[in-house]
């Protein structure tokens, strides 16, 4: 049986590129959700009265939720009428609806639970990429991969995705960041599912689009997010879900090197104020502890890397309803 593939627009001041990106989807989809988060330029509206094509569907907000509320609103819609695979497309250009098979075949083929784009695979076209936003990526990527348990993915922040619907029924809406947190906190979200994710390579489009994302202003409320849902995704899945020996390797290496920190510091703040040397044997018992220590956590870490989930979920999912 062939899937229904439905497309999700959140729209936001979407109105001088939606009409464009709407007639370049292609008939591989079955469903387009326009889904107007109280945009100040209607662009419901607009949909309804300059786009003409059967498979648009126009969804409103009574008030503004966010890109992370717009694209759960259209997965839910999107379920209900029995889509099976999602895509999530912003309505502002800088995606290429002609890519979205890309992001669809891994999931047909059973490779993949959640696509999502990469705009960094080429090298050559990093340099298209406005400063301030190619730095940006590069230091939330790296917060994104320890916090998602997804070493092997770039480019958090990017929005083209695709998700299969059982996996996506799977995600607990209720709890997962409505605004530009969105698509960091679906793939910690995914990880303690276990699901599949892979990149996929893609080019941006910078046109005259303005993005509402500013680095200065959510950089705090980010890695603030990062940190609980970094500690969330341990103790579920080293300590709630499952014990194994990386468990006791992140215990003992966070024993030893607190403990060689503590003994260490302690003993250098009594010799300092007595004015004489810390002993060879209280030096080198700190230092054998944080050592030790150390190597505990690059051992921890090294397997945590090595963990990324390569067992698709849906098919499971499937098989047990």
């Amino acid at each position: 049986m062939q899937a229904a593939i439905a497309v999700i627009i959140p729209c936001y001041r979407v109105t001088s590129h939606i009409q464009d990106v709407i007639s370049r989807i292609g008939p591989e989809v079955n469903a387009i959700f326009c889904v107007d988060d109280a945009c100040p330029d209607a662009s419901g509206d607009f949909i309804e009265q300059y786009v003409n094509d059967a498979r648009v569907r126009v969804l409103r907000h009574p008030s503004n939720l966010g890109v992370g509320g717009a694209v759960m609103t259209g997965y839910r819609a999107a379920m209900n009428d029995g889509a099976s695979i999602l895509i999530k497309l912003d309505g502002d250009g800088q995606m290429e609806p002609a890519m979205i098979p890309n992001f669809v075949d891994p999931i047909l083929r059973g490779a993949a639970d959640y696509t999502k784009g990469n705009r960094f695979w080429n090298l050559r076209d990093i340099g298209q990429m406005p400063l301030a936003r190619r730095i940006g990526n590069i230091g939330l990527s790296f917060f994104a991969k320890a916090s998602s348990g997804y070493w092997d993915v770039f480019d958090p922040t990017n929005g083209y995705t695709a998700i299969h619907s059982s996996v996506a029924a799977e995600l607990p809406f209720e709890s997962i960041s409505e605004r530009y947190f969105f698509e960091t906190d679906i793939l910690f979200r995914l990880n303690t599912l276990r699901a599949v994710v892979v990149d996929i390579p893609m080019n941006a489009c910078y046109g005259d689009e303005v993005s509402g994302l500013k680095i200065s202003k959510v950089i705090g409320e980010f890695l603030f997010k990062h940190v609980r849902n970094f500690s969330k995704r341990i103790l579920y899945n080293y300590f709630l879900r499952d014990m194994s020996a990386a468990s006791i390797e992140l215990l003992a290496g966070m024993a030893l090197m607190g403990f060689g920190l503590i003994f260490g510091t302690w003993h250098w703040i009594r010799s300092a104020q007595a004015e004489t040397s810390t002993p060879v044997g209280t030096i080198m018992i700190a230092t054998i502890s944080i050592v030790s220590g150390l190597q505990f956590l690059l051992a921890f870490l090294n397997y945590d890397v090595a963990a990324v989930p390569h067992r698709p979920l849906h098919a499971l999912l499937r098989r047990t309803r």
